[in-house]
């Protein structure tokens, strides 16, 4: 069995986490690398850049293989070439390396030469890569978003998910501004990316990771200091944070203990409180109804892709039925913890319409008196586009020269007196 060198280590763990994605259906989770610190992170950011490029890569393996090799080869084959053609790492190691993961197995031993052979033909020929049409997402999602935003809007999109999400973080009201950070006009601090934990006032809980897009639907809902706000499905935590760091009297609800302990962690690093309720919204009733109700409602993420690589590897289209159906029922529940006259932000980091403006638009028709906030979106720092029907759409090709942002739809909604 061949040493595992220092560059080997973090190729490994990245066959774990295609492995964890692909064979068990599981998310991308840097834990299941088997590995920590900066080889965990490799591992993961290997795995993330092989997921985006994987159409590709089989296509050009199809192209010189006559036969499907064993799911572990695929993987060594496909880990080795986004390495090589969109990392633009050095072949000779790339090569070595795949070489040493296909002995390190019994069951894959004899196709080393295979992978030997295959790799040193199209080390060189990057052309023939080039020449590969890029990267799209699958039919299942392709299609709505094609309906929904145009052709040309479905391939910035795309191009969009390529490109590695920077780091954003919500600064508490006052906190110091890190100087490596770019200030966003929404608010947000972005920076390329970096050990969260080892940045300047993560100890001192002085912000919180959340992508800039996440962060605007609490903007919504303007001064809240003093008010009683419902956080429903709260996990993990980062718009309970703003609302308690705003002055509200927060109430976070999900239905998991699990992730309500990360709400607990998060609020207790960052120094601020919350009331925690672990319970089913569908089945909860609060003893007085709020001044206002968040709901991010759960859904498909699609908008979080370029996050979120495994995503389209994972979701398939019937997912979207059980979900939105999940939502209309979130959404008619939340209206009546409300009080009169008070405000329901509906939110969901969807770029499909069904879990959107469609859920909007039929709750309207459902409620009669309940009406919809006409949203500015450059009230919030974000470009005249991100109007959308009934509330703001923002998609992941906003601000190309920033880096982007996730994909959301969210809305207003204004409860009769």
């Amino acid at each position: 069995m061949p040493d595992l060198s220092d560059s080997l280590t973090p190729r490994r763990g990245a066959l774990r986490l295609l492995a964890h994605v692909l064979r068990d259906g599981r998310m991308l989770d840097g834990a299941a690398s088997g590995l920590d610190g900066p080889a965990a992170a490799r591992a993961l950011r290997l795995a993330g850049l092989t997921l985006r490029h994987m159409g590709r890569a089989d296509a050009l393996l199809k192209s010189r293989i006559d036969r499907q090799p064993a799911a572990r080869i695929r993987d060594i084959l496909r880990l080795a070439l986004a390495e090589l053609f969109e990392d633009n790492a050095a072949p000779h190691g790339v090569v070595h390396d795949a070489v040493a993961l296909a002995r390190i197995s019994p069951r894959t031993v004899k196709q080393a030469g295979l992978v030997n052979a295959v790799l040193r033909g199209l080390a060189e020929d990057r052309a023939a890569w080039d020449a590969l049409p890029p990267p799209t997402l699958p039919p299942w999602l392709r299609k709505p978003l094609a309906k929904a935003w145009g052709r040309d809007r479905l391939e910035a999109i795309e191009a969009a998910h390529l490109r590695p999400a920077p780091l954003d973080l919500t600064p508490k009201p006052g906190a110091a501004l890190l100087p490596e950070a770019e200030a966003l006009p929404t608010g947000s601090l972005r920076l390329s990316g970096g050990q969260v934990s080892a940045l300047p006032g993560y100890a001192e809980g002085e912000w919180w990771v959340q992508d800039a897009a996440a962060a605007i639907p609490v903007r919504l809902l303007g001064d809240v200091a003093g008010q009683r706000v419902l956080d429903l499905c709260a996990a993990p935590g980062g718009k309970t944070m703003q609302l308690a760091a705003a002055g509200a009297d927060v109430s976070a609800l999900d239905i998991s203990e699990k992730r309500l302990a990360r709400v607990t962690e998060n609020l207790t690093r960052t120094k601020l409180h919350a009331t925690n309720i672990c319970a089913d919204a569908l089945t909860w009733t609060p003893d007085t109804p709020y001044d206002a109700v968040l709901l991010d409602a759960p859904c498909t993420a699609t908008g979080t892709i370029r996050r979120h690589p495994d995503l389209p590897h994972l979701r398939e289209a019937r997912d979207t039925e059980a979900l939105t159906r999940l939502q209309f029922q979130l959404l008619d529940r939340a209206l009546t913890f409300v009080k009169p006259g008070g405000i329901l932000i509906f939110c969901t980091c969807s770029l499909l319409p069904v879990e959107g403006e469609h859920q909007i638009t039929a709750a309207l028709k459902r409620h009669p008196g309940l009406t919809a906030d006409a949203l500015d979106p450059t009230d919030y720092g974000l470009p005249a586009d991100a109007a959308g029907t009934h509330g703001l759409r923002l998609l992941p090709d906003l601000w190309p020269d920033r880096g982007g942002m996730d994909g959301f739809y969210m809305a207003r909604l204004r409860l009769p007196a």
